[in-house]
């Protein structure tokens, strides 16, 4: 009997697809691997901040925004926890707040999460 017979009746049942045991073939799968997180290239950031590329390289050597990975080409790469960052960078020098003010703010941030 094809996978599209009827069982009753033996016969093709157009469009109707027959299971042979639900969990037949789960417990043969290996269980799922975690999905990495997503990495986000220079670009993605320039794009969402408004501001350059050299700002984004500035802000990352002054560690003022973490970079969370190198690619094997020697692309850095950011987690999502960046955009929230250039968010805070943002509204800090809208405060008027100097680049050291911000990266002293954010050493002790980042001080007291470990």
């Amino acid at each position: 009997m094809s996978r599209t017979e009827d069982t009753a009746t033996g016969q093709h049942a157009p469009g109707r697809r027959l299971q042979a045991g639900a969990d037949a073939g789960a417990a043969a799968r290996p269980a799922r691997r975690p999905i990495p997180p997503r990495r986000y290239r220079v670009g993605e950031l320039v794009e969402f901040a408004g501001v350059s590329r050299q700002t984004i390289h500035n802000y990352t050597t002054m560690g003022l925004l973490p970079e969370a990975h190198w690619t094997p080409g020697g692309h850095r790469c950011y987690d999502a926890s960046a955009f929230e960052r250039l968010e805070q960078i943002a509204a800090m020098k809208a405060a008027d707040k100097t680049l050291t003010e911000i990266r002293d703010y954010f050493a002790g941030m980042d001080t007291d999460t470990l």
